[in-house]
């Protein structure tokens, strides 16, 4: 089975996003505290003190997801209990 031009564009999409927002993350983390602070790079991202914020924000939303979609499935293939 062969994914479509949609499906390809979606996942190319996906991938771009990713690395442009993995090489944003790393620049912002590991590059900007060595450059100086009234050099014109800092202007382009947010305050330090948000690299570990957000972060932990999105882990947070991410284990929230997985716990509510764990949640739904097991309420989904519960049995009933049977009456003797």
């Amino acid at each position: 089975m062969c994914a479509t031009g949609v499906d390809q564009a979606v996942g190319m999409s996906l991938v771009v996003f990713s690395l442009l927002l993995f090489t944003y993350y790393s620049v912002w983390v590991i590059v900007l505290p060595f450059v100086e602070n009234d050099h014109v790079l800092h202007k382009y991202f947010l305050p330090r003190e948000y690299s570990v914020i957000l972060p932990g924000i999105a882990a947070v939303i991410l284990l929230l997801c997985i716990g509510a979609f764990t949640a739904v499935i097991m309420w989904k293939n519960r049995k009933p209990k049977k009456v003797d």
